[in-house]
């Protein structure tokens, strides 16, 4: 075979006279297709997290000493029904339907909107429709019966001056608990109780002052309205707060309510940083997976 016979090596180039590139064909990308799928993927996720459960991330000390500043968590949508409030967002105007309607139980820790703005607020039903409730000198009153409360052992706080709160550290107002222990540390070592409820839902509360919450005059709590407050008792903006008071208002229509606390996925402090370096550092032990359900004990219905 001599050199004008040999046969020719094959670079890929068109049999059909154009000069384009098969490969340029084939990367010829579908916009149209793109963009409709980026768009399904976002309304799933929308979806989700307005009918099934989304995270939540606390930004307060009222639930302390169960929820801390920092807190992750899982909140689900779908025990009490859904309504207006349970959009994503909050993009549905105000209503008072609700589908599949359930009612709360007492002890649950349950995401609320005020009647004045759309924000989320996170506190504790204390009350069911149909009750009495009163507050005197901090002490619930709930049809006409002292809830009870028990005193344990004292609670303690990670000294965090880089968590801010309104501008200042988040529990600055526990400076007079400050202690040092044995190994250097120094932690906010507070008083706090066990309230039970009377279905026998149980959990920890700190009250540790005199402040013009701790007294709330009876009411009747309506039929679709719950009564909530914090945990932290002198340091939440709950059902006992007016709405101007950047509180709730009085009972909270079931409408109101977006959602059931369920677990802590993790914990960050005040160390965390836009730089990645940071994350885990920050991440504080023993917070994850902690459940948000209260503990339940065996009650004497004669009491």
């Amino acid at each position: 075979m001599n050199a004008d016979t040999a046969p020719q090596a094959d670079h890929g180039e068109p049999q059909d006279g154009t000069d384009t590139p098969v490969d340029a064909q084939d990367e010829k990308i579908d916009w149209f297709a793109e963009f409709r799928g980026l768009a399904l993927m976002l309304l799933a996720v929308l979806m989700f997290h307005s009918l099934i459960a989304k995270p939540f991330y606390i930004p307060s000390t009222s639930m302390l000493p169960n929820l801390m500043v920092g807190d992750r968590l899982i909140v689900s949508k779908y025990p009490y029904g859904w309504s207006w409030v349970s959009a994503s967002f909050h993009l549905l105007p105000r209503s008072e339907t609700r589908i599949w309607a359930d009612t709360p139980e007492y002890g649950d820790i349950v995401i609320a909107v005020p009647p004045t703005k759309d924000e989320d607020y996170i506190k504790r039903v204390v009350g069911l429709p149909g009750d009495t409730i009163e507050v005197r000198r901090g002490r619930i009153i709930l049809n006409g019966t002292i809830v009870p409360r028990t005193v344990e052992p004292s609670i303690r706080l990670p000294i965090d001056p880089e968590q801010m709160c309104e501008g200042r550290p988040c529990l600055s107002y526990f400076e007079q608990y400050r202690r040092t222990l044995d190994d250097g540390r120094e932690v906010y070592e507070v008083e706090t109780y066990r309230e039970t409820l009377p279905n026998g839902a149980s959990y920890l509360i700190i009250d540790h002052m005199n402040q013009s919450l701790d007294d709330f005059d009876e009411i009747t709590i309506p039929e679709g309205h719950i009564f909530m407050m914090g945990d932290n008792r002198d340091h939440s903006a709950d059902s006992r707060a007016p709405a101007e008071a950047q509180g709730l208002g009085g009972p909270v229509p079931l409408e109101n309510v977006g959602g059931r606390a369920e677990f802590i996925t993790f914990s960050l402090d005040g160390s965390t940083r836009w730089n990645p370096g940071t994350w885990w550092s920050s991440l504080r032990d023993g917070r994850a997976w902690t459940t948000l359900r209260p503990t339940i004990t065996e009650t004497d219905e004669t009491e």
